[in-house]
């Protein structure tokens, strides 16, 4: 199931971002020959907002985003799974904080008109509770993957020893 919904949000990226491209074009042409369209810019910044979330939602599944690893990279592969269980538990109370904070602001702007386009600001503003919903739903799934990897982990029994260990020092 989640194959398909990746697919879906791909194809909606990509055909939102060639609608941006053709408005902002047009708009130019039109310009150009004496009769501006104003409202495709004020629909292209509409329809960017929205690809800005998309793709930040397809990037977080790629795990994409641009990190600073110079020395979660030297943890040892427990303690790095533990600390990103920690940070993503940061990042998700964030993502939900701004997923409700995004949802009173897009009911305070559902009278509010979006430049001269006569559309609502509720469907800008409406990217950011539905996007950091989106975000939110991936990085959960990949904090399961990793608590699941982290538990499914043989744990040794004894920790390693600093100083070698000698046959004769076990024997009493």
């Amino acid at each position: 199931m989640t194959s398909w919904i990746v697919k879906a949000e791909g194809l909606l990226a990509s055909l939102l971002l060639a609608v941006i491209v053709l408005l902002v074009f047009a708009a130019g042409i039109m310009r150009w020959f004496g009769h501006p369209l104003v409202w495709s810019v004020d629909l292209a910044q509409l329809l960017f907002v929205w690809v800005s979330f998309i793709g930040a939602d397809l990037a977080l599944r790629k795990r994409a985003h641009i990190g600073i690893d110079y020395l979660v990279k030297r943890l040892p592969g427990q303690a790095r799974a533990a600390l990103d269980l920690v940070l993503g538990a940061v990042v998700l109370g964030f993502l939900l904080t701004m997923a409700v904070m995004g949802y009173r602001l897009t009911m305070l702007n559902l009278e509010r008109q979006f430049g001269d386009s006569g559309i609502s600001y509720g469907f800008v503003t409406a990217a950011v509770p539905i996007g950091c919903l989106l975000l939110a739903i991936t990085l959960a799934g990949q904090m399961l993957r990793t608590a699941a990897t982290l538990r499914s982990r043989p744990q040794p029994v004894f920790a390693a020893a600093s100083t070698p260990v000698h046959a004769e020092e076990l024997v009493p």
